[in-house]
């Protein structure tokens, strides 16, 4: 579809997909024999969470999925939706009228950020999924595990979707360009998929801003558009690059550093818990055995920010900077288990040596099973084909 400049449709909207056909990506679930091309073949669908980046298609999969099994669609987000909302849909899921006709099938709910639910909302959520009275799907830029409860969870299905590829970006350009009836060269599509950091979204409002702005999309606009365009994403380059800035100054034991990029951080919205999980691992990465108390320090601050949330939870979390900038660094157990993991990597299953192995059974112990095990040894106790290898070596 060619519209004219006076259009103030955003093009992010004029493209959403409105059957498999048209999605662009995510081929690992909706190609042929595919997940959900399944469901959706079958005019299917059973709760589920969806666990991706932005702009990756995660509302246009839920909203197919609805299309092509014939149910009502409610969609809240977790952001604004308070409990009241949610009531108010399962009121109209499991209203008598709408189990009056046989064809009746319990609508979708798919409710946005799934994850910026409480515990005690989505325990609120869990009776009408388990009873079929709604389809779940739920959405969520982080990891389903740490942010969905387990009883929920159990009930839901998770999908894994993509970043989109620079493949799938070029396409979705020369969609733009068609709808857009401009021509496009290849060095300003680079640069707008530079910026858009593998957001579908974004590479469409991008295009359709700097064609509102200037008529026609070129790669001087773009960088014009750009500096307006480009802020603090959570999934995006200054989301790496500022977490990255702070593990990089807590490494290096630079407390203010680590302070400043912590306030980016936080300035800019980034999720507590998230910060939070970074320096659980950054305790075991970095600081490991010089100060193995580092390791009680950052899980008692991510369950500090998990119960408190902003703004108290900045505080928790310079705690917890401040303490582990200043720690003693030692990486030995890092290092030697990923020595370790490769020759797991490069060799396989390899057999366990029968002295170390169980023997629960008369006939194992005649196999040799447990034969010859010593509790103090100085003799290898590694697969025989790896000999005497060592993996740790101590730098203290």
């Amino acid at each position: 579809m060619i519209f004219m400049p006076d259009d103030r449709s955003p093009l992010a909207h004029l493209l959403r997909p409105q059957n498999l056909d048209d999605i662009v990506g995510q081929e690992h679930l909706v190609g042929p024999g595919k997940p959900l091309s399944q469901l959706i073949e079958q005019h299917q669908v059973f709760s589920m969470v969806f666990w991706g980046p932005p702009g990756v298609g995660k509302t246009t999969l839920a909203r197919i999925l609805a299309k092509e099994s014939n149910r009502d669609f409610f969609e809240l987000s977790a952001v604004a939706a308070s409990k009241a909302d949610v009531k108010n849909v399962l009121d109209q899921a499991s209203s008598p009228q709408r189990g009056l006709g046989q064809t009746y099938r319990a609508p979708v709910l798919f409710l946005d950020e799934i994850h910026r639910f409480n515990k005690a909302q989505q325990d609120f959520l869990l009776p009408a999924v388990e009873k079929g009275t709604i389809v779940l799907i739920g959405a969520t830029t982080e990891n389903p595990s740490f942010e969905v409860i387990s009883p929920l969870l159990s009930r839901l299905r998770v999908f894994v979707l993509e970043e989109l590829s620079l493949e799938n970006l070029r396409e979705l350009v020369t969609k733009a360009a068609q709808s857009l009836n401009t021509a496009i060269d290849e060095k300003a599509t680079d640069e707008a998929i530079r910026m858009a950091n593998g957001d579908a979204r974004a590479v469409l409002t991008l295009l359709d801003n700097c064609w509102q702005t200037y008529g026609e999309v070129t790669l001087d606009h773009l960088k014009n558009i750009g500096d307006q365009f480009l802020r603090y994403d959570k999934q995006g380059e200054q989301h790496y690059d500022t977490i990255s800035a702070l593990i990089k100054s807590l490494r290096a034991s630079n407390i203010d550093a680590a302070l400043y990029y912590l306030a980016r951080l936080v300035q800019g919205g980034e999720d507590p818990k998230f910060i939070a999980r970074r320096l659980v691992i950054f305790a075991s990465e970095d600081v490991g055995l010089a100060q193995p108390t580092a390791l009680v320090v950052a899980n008692a601050v991510f369950e500090a920010v998990t119960k408190v949330g902003y703004p108290e939870a900045q505080i928790n979390l310079a705690h917890g900077v401040s303490y582990l900038a200043q720690a003693q660094k030692n990486r030995d157990a890092y290092n030697a288990y990923f020595a370790a993991l490769k020759d797991v990597e490069q060799t396989g299953n390899l057999p366990i040596p029968k002295n170390l192995r169980n023997a629960p059974t008369k006939l194992m112990k005649e196999l040799g099973y447990g034969e010859g095990y010593e509790m103090y040894s100085d003799k290898s106790l590694l697969p025989k084909k790896l000999g005497n290898k060592k993996y740790f070596f101590s730098t203290k």
